[in-house]
């Protein structure tokens, strides 16, 4: 008997619920066709602003990814070098009638 009082206790709980969620559905459709006119407003400033200062950000974007990256690739310049120097050697050694390509 409890097990079943249980179940008509959940299904009631339930119930409650889902007539819950319909009411502030219904509410949040009201207020979002309530409140449309400001929203298409905000839309409308969004779009100006992004025409605006989207060409200013990229760019202001892509100076700091060069001086990012400039400065990530300064401090590996000598590896860079090294390896350089090594590969230079090891190419000239295997053929020593070729100085530097030519």
């Amino acid at each position: 008997m409890g097990v079943l009082v249980l179940g008509i206790v959940a299904a009631a709980v339930c119930a409650a619920f889902i007539g819950l969620f319909a009411l502030m559905f219904i509410l949040k459709l009201f207020v979002r066709l309530l409140l449309l006119p400001l929203l298409l407003i905000k839309w409308l400033i969004g779009g100006v602003l992004f025409l605006v200062l989207g060409p200013i950000l990229l760019l202001v974007g892509l100076l700091i990814a060069v001086v990012i990256g400039a400065a990530l690739f300064v401090p590996l310049l000598p590896l860079i070098a090294l390896a350089f120097l090594v590969w230079l050697l090891l190419h000239l050694s295997r053929d020593g009638s070729r100085v530097l390509g030519f």
